[in-house]
């Protein structure tokens, strides 16, 4: 599936998408664990693991290291489509 349609239905088309959005954000600054995203983003360890788990699946983020250590990145594709992210989450934002 193309880069964009993967991104709607990640940011605009899912209940989660704001805080999917948040966490590709942060994540193009740098690279973060799972504890260091939930503490970033004020949100539950849980919560942040189920988005980063369906980022995964979708190839948008990528990992280095294991189990607790296990540091997130985008992927290179998520990298070479990050104004497209930026455009559709800006869309979503203005509704």
């Amino acid at each position: 599936m193309p880069m964009k349609k993967i991104l709607w239905w990640l940011i605009a088309g899912t209940k989660g998408g704001i805080n999917r959005a948040r966490i590709l954000s942060l994540l193009n600054e740098r690279p973060y664990n799972a504890h260091q995203l939930a503490e970033k983003l004020d949100l539950d360890y849980k919560t942040v693991r189920h988005h980063i788990k369906v980022l995964e699946d979708n190839n948008v983020i990528t990992t280095s290291g294991e189990k607790y250590g296990t540091m997130y990145f985008l992927s290179s594709s998520m990298e070479e489509n990050y104004e497209l992210f930026q455009s559709i989450w800006h869309e979503t934002e203005e509704k």
